[in-house]
């Protein structure tokens, strides 16, 4: 996933480093690339952004593993699922 600037392999524990050190100089609390990984497919499932979307975005090969894997974040969905039809539903009458 990550070169040097001539294209060659990367140790991977160095774009980590780098990452803590940024961290470090922000005043910023630990966190990993994973961590970061996971709150962007939060944001976007909570955002509304397709699952097929997201699942690609992350290379899942199925969709199911990614409603699996954030499936803490459908219970909000399905409530703004619901008063999303209730809407339509009241300004039809």
């Amino acid at each position: 996933m990550f070169t040097t600037s001539i294209g060659t392999h990367l140790d991977p524990s160095v774009p980590g480093q780098d990452l803590d050190r940024l961290l470090e100089k922000a005043g910023l609390e630990h966190v990993r690339y994973h961590d970061l990984r996971h709150s962007a497919a939060t944001f976007m499932l909570v955002q509304g952004v397709h699952p097929k979307v997201v699942a690609d975005m992350l290379g899942h090969s199925k969709v199911g593993l990614t409603l699996d894997v954030y499936s803490h974040v459908l219970p909000s969905l399905q409530a703004e699922a619901v008063g999303k039809i209730e809407a339509l539903l009241a300004s039809e009458s």
